[in-house]
């Protein structure tokens, strides 16, 4: 049998299930357990990761840096972000290849959630910036370790038809670990060292709680026959926009639409050094912050999930996205009070919601190669793992010539661009369509090989 999948070269590759491109391929966990593990293997990582860069690692820069605190949170979180950007393709490349028989992803989702859970805890010793940019760095390389590997659950085991409620529920996982973190770790303000172990416990209990319900069998093909070498990490690193336009403008959106959510992560020092909170008590008004943007973004994702797999359309709920995403930024921007800037961040997880609806189903139907899942995948989600290093990069020029105002109306230009760049993707069952962005480019496809 050979497989119905464009830039796929079947007589390279040799014998592969004909499963339609885009269908899950090997569908070994039931669907609804397969969500209930996913949905705990990305609230875990979100709980790691989350939870600090929106409360504990400011507060504990502010104890650290003192008034240099924002300069060290943006070093911090650029430096973590850089080494996301390792991590997840070689992973992804790492788990397409891996034969353990405890499972090609099961293994690399629990090794990313047990090291980062673990090393998470060990913040609470560092004494200075350097060893905070060390720890962060640590915990971001295994957190996205166990993303990568989660993320490419996606396509191996959740049906087409599917993947929009799935992506909507993914979605809220985003904001649902935080919040369940933040509201843990706001129960014993006074005791640091204790936020940590709760931060670093939560995680470790979800993620052993998920493998433990995962079935992932080997698929019944062997892409990967070549040597790996180190041209072959380099490649893990890239996917051609030449040869699969449709991936380089799904990357490219996903890209700006996510650098609009970056804001949420300076909600703590616009709170202290616009509206006068003292550092000790800001945590009360982050949480709530965070609280109002997650309901919104948890009630639009879901219901948004379902209704674009009944409507079978994605591309309107990005643009959608985009252009709220912008309004809002524009309005936190400009808010004269902490009543208005509630108002905004509302209005901001509704964009975040309505694009958190399609945006893993629609990354999913962009990938030219079953064989290469999870480096496919894994060099999709860098789009969503650098704008949490360019933005704290690019905020200090920002906030430098126009303060939190020019940051936040910068943020909003990305999602102006990236509604307007969608336009280039094919709709769904269009992928073929000449009008559009096709998967991949006729004049490459037999030079398509399964690396």
């Amino acid at each position: 049998m050979t497989i119905n999948s464009p830039g796929l070269n079947p007589a390279e590759v040799g014998e592969l299930p004909a499963v339609p491109l885009g269908d899950a391929i090997n569908p070994a966990t039931p669907f609804r357990r397969v969500m209930a593990v996913m949905a705990m293997s990305y609230a875990g990582a979100f709980i790691v990761s989350a939870v600090p860069t929106t409360l504990l690692l400011t507060t504990h820069l502010l104890a650290i840096a003192g008034p240099a605190a924002a300069t060290a949170f943006s070093i911090v979180t650029g430096v973590a972000g850089l080494l996301a950007l390792i991590a997840q393709p070689l992973t992804g490349r790492f788990s397409d290849r891996t034969k353990a028989r405890f499972g090609k992803r099961r293994s690399w989702i629990l090794t990313g959630g047990l090291a980062s859970s673990l090393i998470v805890v060990g913040m609470m010793f560092t004494t200075q910036v350097w060893q905070v940019v060390v720890v962060w760095g640590l915990v971001t390389i295994f957190v996205n370790v166990q993303f990568a590997a989660t993320g490419a659950l996606l396509a191996e085991q959740v049906p087409a038809h599917r993947r929009g409620s799935m992506s909507g529920v993914l979605g809220s996982m985003a904001i649902v670990g935080p919040i369940l973190g933040l509201g843990a770790v706001s129960l014993v303000p006074t005791m640091p060292w204790l936020q940590w172990v709760i931060v670093g416990g939560s995680g470790l209990i979800l993620v052993i709680v998920a493998v433990s319900l995962l079935r992932d069998p080997q698929l019944p093909y062997a892409p990967a026959v070549n040597r790996l070498t180190l041209l072959e990490l380099v490649k893990s690193y890239w996917l051609s926009p030449r040869k699969h336009p449709a991936f380089g403008w799904a990357w490219a959106v996903r890209f700006l639409v996510t650098c609009t959510g970056a804001a949420l992560t300076y909600n703590a020092l616009l709170l202290v050094n616009r509206f006068g909170y003292d550092k000790n008590t800001v945590g009360g008004p982050v949480l709530l912050l965070t609280l109002t943007y997650g309901v919104l973004l948890v009630i639009f994702s879901t219901v948004g999930g379902v209704i674009s797999d009944k409507l079978q359309r994605q591309k309107p709920f990005v643009m959608l996205a985009g252009v709220i995403a912008a309004i809002a930024l524009v309005m936190i921007g400009l808010a004269p009070t902490v009543g208005f800037l509630f108002i905004s961040i509302a209005v901001l997880g509704v964009a975040a919601g309505v694009f958190l609806s399609v945006d893993l189903a629609m990354s999913v139907r962009m990938l030219p190669n079953p064989a290469n899942i999870g480096k496919d995948i894994a060099v999709m989600a860098l789009a969503n793992t650098l704008p949490s290093s360019v933005v704290p990069f690019i905020a200090p020029a920002f906030l430098f010539f126009g303060g939190y105002t020019a940051l936040y109306v910068g943020l909003a230009v990305f999602g102006i661009v990236g509604a307007i760049l969608v336009i280039r993707l094919p709709e769904l069952g269009r992928e073929g369509d000449p009008r559009w962005a096709l998967i991949t480019n006729p004049k490459y496809a037999d030079k398509i090989v399964v690396e």
